[in-house]
């Protein structure tokens, strides 16, 4: 029986792209792990793996020590930031498009170990298992090199992003942060409704954000992007609004929201 990639053990090497995280060439089983989609696990033999071991507690160990590191960075180079601003910010490089644009620089796709189905549906190129099989990624390196190392290596790599945002006037991409909370949250992703106004030399955009049904926020500005980045501010303050009414005990008062695909209402909309 011929042997496909999803069989074969990931190679590590010095020319994967995964040295720039400190991997070490040969890898080892911690790091195996971390590439073991939970479909690669659930197709082996019963017994071969007992039980079936795949990535996800090293993805949720990942997510942690990612946010310790990115929010330390924000807190030390960023003094002026207010805690709101803080959140959004980092919300806009540690979401799941932003760690899986990390995991392509780094060539993560070509390691995974993924089951048939998976690989036969365009896995490798999957943001969302890209962007967790990253954070399982770190989750090893911090088992295996600690939060020294993981700091040392991670640290410059979010830098550069946030200066980027910050020298183009953006304390934070809003539509990105809003599409995690959104997904998070209700499992719906965020749609844009955008008119144009005014003569070609002095046009006016303006933008409504829509979860679901719901209109959740509005926008306007000189272009589209910017409409656009100011609906979902609106509609990200709206929800930190409504989330803090809610946490502040007033059970009594029937909240309205998007609901979510399993059928709860959440708080984009009151």
């Amino acid at each position: 029986m011929a042997i496909t990639q999803a069989d074969r053990p990931s190679r590590l090497n010095r020319q994967a792209g995964l040295e720039a995280l400190g991997i070490p060439p040969d890898g080892g089983p911690l790091y195996e792990l971390a590439l073991t989609h939970r479909s690669h696990a659930f197709e082996q033999p019963l017994g071969e793996t007992a039980p079936a071991t795949h990535n996800e507690r090293l993805e949720f160990l990942g997510d942690s020590v990612l946010g310790v590191v990115v929010t330390a960075l924000l807190y030390e180079d960023y003094p002026e930031l207010p805690e709101g601003d803080m959140a959004r910010l980092r919300a806009s490089v540690v979401n799941t498009l932003a760690l899986a644009e990390l995991a392509r620089d780094l060539d993560v796709g070509d390691h995974l170990r993924l089951g048939r189905g998976e690989e036969a549906t365009g896995g490798r190129s999957k943001a969302s298992l890209l962007a967790n099989t990253f954070e399982a990624l770190v989750g090893a390196l911090y088992l295996d090199r600690g939060m020294e190392h993981v700091t040392s290596v991670l640290r410059p790599m979010f830098a550069a992003k946030l200066s980027d945002l910050v020298a183009g006037g953006e304390r934070y991409d809003a539509k990105n942060a809003l599409q995690e909370v959104a997904v998070r949250d209700v499992g719906l992703v965020p749609s844009y409704r955008v008119t144009a106004s005014g003569p070609d030399h002095a046009k006016r955009f303006a933008a409504e954000v829509v979860v679901g049904e719901d209109l959740v926020g509005v926008g306007v500005g000189r272009s589209k992007k910017e409409a656009e980045q100011n609906a979902a501010r609106a509609a990200l303050k709206r929800l930190t609004v409504s989330a803090a009414s809610a946490s502040g005990g007033d059970s009594g008062r029937p909240t309205d929201g998007v609901r979510a695909r399993d059928g709860r209402r959440d708080t984009f909309a009151s």
